[in-house]
């Protein structure tokens, strides 16, 4: 028989996970597991988006202002009730909600707690460009009870998982547990996630950078010269880098992890603390890239170390390849002297 087809499911990878733990309970699994189904069903509807009445926006913001569009919702809600019944979870958090997502009160109340940003890049749903979702996992720090606030402030390096999803040519699930980086592209003729991206390494320097440039006339000195060094010619060193930049976080980071390069969304005059959110965005990314032998930073300090004090603080964002995100932090500290 060939060896050639791959026929490792995400269903079969999470318990051979499992069965590596001999202590295991079975409800990280099933948490997983939980995820992947809600994954499929927002696929099934950004898949046919264009063919339902689910394009555009709705009369709702977000707590960040920003126009909640019909498939943020969607997703949003699917996440939550896919999620809230398997008692697993004590809480959880989402980007589109202002505050604690608490388990209703008819269902068991689990160890884990859940952070998730439903649908990543949403100002593209439109356009028919891909998007994503993107999930973080932490223990508990309440001994029991319902979850509260403390149990999602916790810094990145204490996710017990992490993982995104991107929606687009194929849908891909890619998620971490500590034990490398492993990609899942959906088979929609049996419903199944395939092992397709075993154990993902991202490149220690790359030739790519993404970020919005139409800001730049708002960046520091030190970013300005960053880019201006991207650009240089000098072939030995891997210049000049090409500019690429979806503005779907998720898909600029994917592109970047499987290629190397860097990511950037840095602090400017309009943002001065970043855009991105630590909780649903910076953190389960950046557990993901350290895990594929990347970085992740704020410019000066590592992603994972930060402490969030609300569900929404926002940060700077730099993430890749190792040397380019360090060169990124070389520039950005001359141009603050």
């Amino acid at each position: 028989m060939s060896d050639t087809i791959q026929l490792m499911t995400l269903g079969h990878h999470i318990e051979e996970g499992e069965r590596a733990h001999p202590g295991a309970t079975g409800d990280f699994s099933g948490l997983l597991s939980n995820l992947a189904i809600a994954v499929k069903l927002i696929w099934r509807e950004v898949s046919k988006a264009g063919l339902l009445d689910i394009l555009g926006t709705t009369q709702k913001e977000n707590s960040s202002g920003d126009k909640v569009r019909k498939l943020d919702e969607f997703a949003d809600e699917t996440i939550y009730k896919a999620m809230q019944r398997g008692g697993h979870l004590c809480a959880m958090a989402s980007e589109e909600n202002e505050g604690l997502l608490a388990i209703p009160p008819n269902y068991p109340i689990g160890k884990y707690v859940l952070v998730y940003d439903p649908l990543d890049g949403s100002s593209n749903i439109d356009a028919n460009v891909s998007i994503g979702s993107i999930f973080g996992i932490y223990r508990r720090v309440t001994p029991a009870g319902p979850g509260t606030l403390q149990d999602c402030l916790q810094p990145g390096y204490k996710q017990v998982a992490a993982a995104y999803t991107i929606y687009g040519s194929s849908t891909i699930f890619v998620y971490c547990t500590g034990n490398g980086v492993h990609g899942f592209t959906l088979d929609p003729s049996v419903g199944e996630f395939l092992l397709s991206h075993e154990n993902m390494r991202t490149p220690r320097q790359g030739r790519i950078y993404s970020v919005n440039e139409g800001n730049s006339s708002k960046w520091n000195e030190g970013m300005r010269n960053y880019i201006e060094f991207l650009k240089g010619d000098d072939e030995p060193t891997g210049r000049p880098y090409s500019s690429r930049y979806i503005g779907s976080l998720v898909a600029d980071f994917h592109r970047n992890l499987l290629y190397g390069g860097i990511f950037m969304y840095p602090s400017d005059a309009t943002h001065p603390y970043g855009k991105l959110r630590i909780l649903y965005e910076a953190s389960p990314l950046a557990f993901i890239i350290e895990h594929a032998g990347g970085r992740a930073s704020d410019g000066s300090r590592r992603i994972l170390d930060l402490v969030p004090s609300s569900l929404h603080q926002k940060t700077p964002l730099f993430i890749g390849s190792e040397e380019d995100v360090r060169k990124a932090e070389e520039f950005l500290r001359k141009g603050g002297d």
